[in-house]
């Protein structure tokens, strides 16, 4: 039943091309809106139908409380990541204090693809928290060497931004209009192993979505099929 109720949410072209933009990144639903075309009773509706289906859930913004962001439920689509749809010399992941969230995804993304990385913070920390270098050690990554880094140092007019919290994202609106936007909440707020182990799992989620979408432009898109 399960199974019927999504193929029947993804059977509806305006629920398929939010669910396409969802893979990459969350979104707010005017932001969706402008992207798909779609009036805000229309989208409202077809949202409903994505949550009740179970692909997409909702989250509150920890920076404008007044936000409200869709995301795809980890797990409820695992497998239709879309292949080789951005090209991108570089991943920047951003957040506020490049000492968690960002350090980590740009960890997990080296594992997983071949197109460079990096991270950045738009109000950098002294250093990395611990206990994201402790969870890091859990999926076999090292942050042992990393340091913090501002924005200003890291970024370049090519990177393709991922900011990997609300805030970043939303101090980032006047500056990078093309970014992707990744609703993690922020580990270090509980402070406890638990909660960097939650966004640890996220992220590494989030990156095994995005890593087939971006391609190096040098190296051009893969190809579909084959062996």
């Amino acid at each position: 039943m399960a199974r019927a109720r999504l193929h029947a949410a993804l059977g509806e072209p305006a629920r398929l091309a939010i669910v396409d933009r969802l893979l990459l990144g969350d979104a707010s639903p005017s932001e969706i809106g402008r992207e798909v075309g779609l009036s805000s009773n229309l989208l409202a509706h077809h949202v409903k139908l994505l949550e009740q289906a179970g692909v997409v859930e909702r989250s509150r913004s920890e920076g404008d409380h007044r936000r409200t962001y869709l995301r795809l439920k980890p797990g409820a689509l695992a497998g239709l990541a879309p292949q080789g749809l951005r090209a991108a010399p570089r991943v920047v992941f951003v957040c506020t204090h490049n000492s968690a969230r960002s350090q980590l995804a740009a960890a997990l993304w080296k594992r997983r693809s071949t197109v460079p990385a990096a991270s950045a913070g738009t109000r950098p920390a002294k250093r990395v928290h611990p206990l994201a270098a402790a969870v890091a050690g859990e999926y076999g990554l090292s942050l042992s060497d990393a340091r913090t880094w501002h924005i200003n140092e890291v970024l370049r007019s090519e990177d393709l931004v991922v900011a990997v919290c609300d805030n970043a994202h939303e101090q980032l609106a006047s500056r990078v209009a093309d970014r992707l936007h990744w609703s993690v909440p922020d580990p270090a707020r509980l402070g406890t192993p638990d909660a960097f182990e939650s966004a640890a799992r996220d992220l590494a989620d989030r990156v095994d979505r995005l890593a087939p979408a971006v391609h190096h432009p040098a190296a051009g898109p893969p190809e579909r099929g084959g062996d």
